[in-house]
């Protein structure tokens, strides 16, 4: 009866973990990232920006503004162009706004006209994200939104800076110079002239403005949203509901740090002068809009004396090794970008592993074949005493039987003379399982290296498999892509879901086999199960799984061959 009873909550087990996984895993494990498409909705009205009041340096202006193709917004003020080896777009003069950035490098999708990826777009349109600098003060007439102002240089590039400037009629110049280096770092040295009778009170900010949430879905593996470093540490408490429910965030002080919108692969964060103190905070504005904004201590300037204060903003790819560069060069932890999690102590050497592969190699997939040998050999002494386990354990089977057979209606007496057998042969019974939990962490580091860095977005392997980092896209319900459907997510299995589970049921038919019926069915039915549960997973996984299936099973094999005995051992 209980037999029975065991075997029907595996099989309802089992089901649920078919049927439910798929449920769980959109929510907890995003696959590949998606082109960014926002509806009109999210994009009816944009934060202005940067428009002081008294009270606060950077409130921003609230309201609505019609939606418009990108073209007209661009041509709507003169322009500066920016053009770097990773960086393309313009800077409006209205406004001294960076409200129009592309990443060349980076295409939205695999095609080969795929349009590059845009971070940064005028207000008003689709997406609309940008950013600027300004002052505030009290009784002092400082630039906004509307401001045009006069430039000297016609483009920003890593050798030519350029200089905005705005004068207010009062007595008081404003002089913004941008500059720009190889990857994605803008320095703005934001520089107020009096020239007027009196001293003047001023208070640099600056802000990121967007429209929209993250089109990357915001998980406990994957934070995505508002993000900011404050006192030495990251925080990832706050996201778009929090600010869509309580309005503003609370206003973060501190020495050195950063703040701003972390999408999966790409970042727009303004860094402050690392030694000069400052506030944060994070705004929530009209319809679908936010805010992230930074502002210095205020400063008195003399008549006749200017101020200059330099502040960063960074807009680009989270790329590893450029976010660490920054990060050595005084940028507060600025690789947690990524969202490494707590396992980053072990995450950072695994990419730096595979990352060194890849570039001996020229190939991801192969590289993360290299890396699972790498793994398997590093863990081989333990493998071997999890075989000389699982052999000890062939060997005591028919002790076993005979102790449930002659203890069969007297369960608490079979338990007590199991454990005398396994202390008189010195067995172990667990110590076979100590290689499975040290994989896990293995398989965690990989899985969110292969999610987070953009480094594996869009790496080929061989034949079909286009992009490691999303899920195999060949399906045996569509014949593999030649009939014209997408089967649902729980059916979706792929090749390398197949080989996933045919390599699984081997090993587990090297393994001993349990003496309870009910394990027997477990483990029947457990490379089926794990075949559906892996199968939305990003490629470069399956692979790696598979591997070392396929390693375990020649290790166990080779060592079987070696000590036939072992096998001799389990005849009755």
């Amino acid at each position: 009866m209980d037999d029975k009873r065991n075997i029907f909550m595996a099989m309802v087990l089992t089901a649920l973990i078919l049927f439910g996984w798929p449920y769980v895993a959109d929510r907890l494990f995003p696959g590949a990232n998606k082109p960014v498409q926002q509806s009109a909705q999210q994009t009816a009205g944009q934060i202005t920006g940067g428009a002081p009041t008294a009270s606060s340096p950077t409130s921003p202006v609230q309201g609505m503004t019609p939606l418009r193709p990108l073209p007209q917004a661009l041509s709507t003020s003169p322009r500066i162009a920016i053009e770097t080896p990773k960086l393309k777009g313009s800077i409006a003069l209205k406004g001294a706004r960076i409200d129009d950035i592309v990443l060349p490098t980076y295409r939205e999708t695999l095609k080969k006209d795929a349009p590059a990826i845009r971070l940064f777009s005028p207000s008003g349109t689709k997406g609309a994200q940008f950013a600027g600098f300004g002052w505030s003060g009290e009784g002092l007439k400082a630039p906004d939104a509307n401001s045009i102002w006069t430039a000297r240089g016609t483009k920003l590039t890593p050798t030519t800076p350029v200089t905005l400037t705005w004068a207010n009629g009062a007595g008081q110049t404003f002089e913004i110079t941008l500059s720009i280096d190889e990857n994605y770092m803008i320095s703005a040295m934001q520089k107020v002239i009096n020239s007027g009778a009196s001293s003047i009170a001023v208070r640099p900010y600056g802000f990121i403005s967007r429209d929209g949430h993250s089109p990357d879905v915001s998980t406990w593996t994957i934070h995505t949203g508002p993000m900011a470093v404050f006192n030495g540490a990251a925080n990832y408490d706050i996201d778009f509901e929090d600010l869509d429910k309580n309005g503003d965030s609370e206003k973060l002080s501190s020495t050195g740090g950063w703040i701003g919108f972390t999408d999966k692969y790409w970042l727009a964060a303004l860094v402050p002068d690392q030694k000069a103190s400052f506030e944060g905070q994070f705004r929530k504005g009209a319809g679908a809009q936010y805010q992230a904004d930074i502002s210095l201590a205020p400063a008195i300037v003399a008549p006749g004396k200017s101020l200059a204060q330099t502040s960063r903003l960074f807009v680009g790819a989270k790329e590893v090794k450029t976010l660490e560069a920054y990060q050595d060069s005084g940028v507060t932890l600025f690789d947690r970008a990524i969202d490494w999690g707590w396992f980053y102590w072990f995450e950072k050497p695994i990419f730096a592993l595979l990352h060194w592969l890849f570039t001996q190699i020229g190939n991801f997939g192969l590289a993360i074949i290299c890396l699972t040998f790498v793994v398997r050999a590093l863990m081989f002494p333990i493998a071997q005493k999890q075989f000389a386990s699982m052999a000890a354990m062939r060997a005591i089977q028919p002790k076993m039987k005979a102790l449930q057979d002659k203890h069969k209606d007297d369960k608490p007496k079979l338990q007590q003379e199991l454990m005398d057998l396994y202390k008189k042969e010195k067995v172990n019974p667990f110590s076979g399982c100590l290689p499975i939990f040290l994989q896990i962490p293995i398989f965690f580091a990989l899985y969110k290296v292969l999610q987070l860095t953009i480094e594996m977005r869009h790496q080929p392997f061989v034949l079909w498999i286009k992009d490691l980092s999303a899920p195999d896209p060949l399906h045996i319900l569509n014949l593999f892509g030649l009939l014209p459907f997408t089967p649902p997510s729980f059916l979706s299995i792929g090749v390398l879901a197949i080989i996933l589970g045919i390599t699984m049921w081997l090993q587990f038919k090297l393994n001993p086999a349990p003496m309870d019926e009910t394990q027997k069915q477990i483990f029947a039915i457990m490379p089926w199960m794990m075949m559906f549960v892996m199968a939305p997973f990003a490629a470069g996984l399956l692979i790696y799984w598979c591997t070392s299936n396929l390693l375990t099973i020649a290790q166990q094999s080779w060592l079987y061959s070696r000590h036939p005995q072992l096998k001799q051992a389990v005849a009755k």
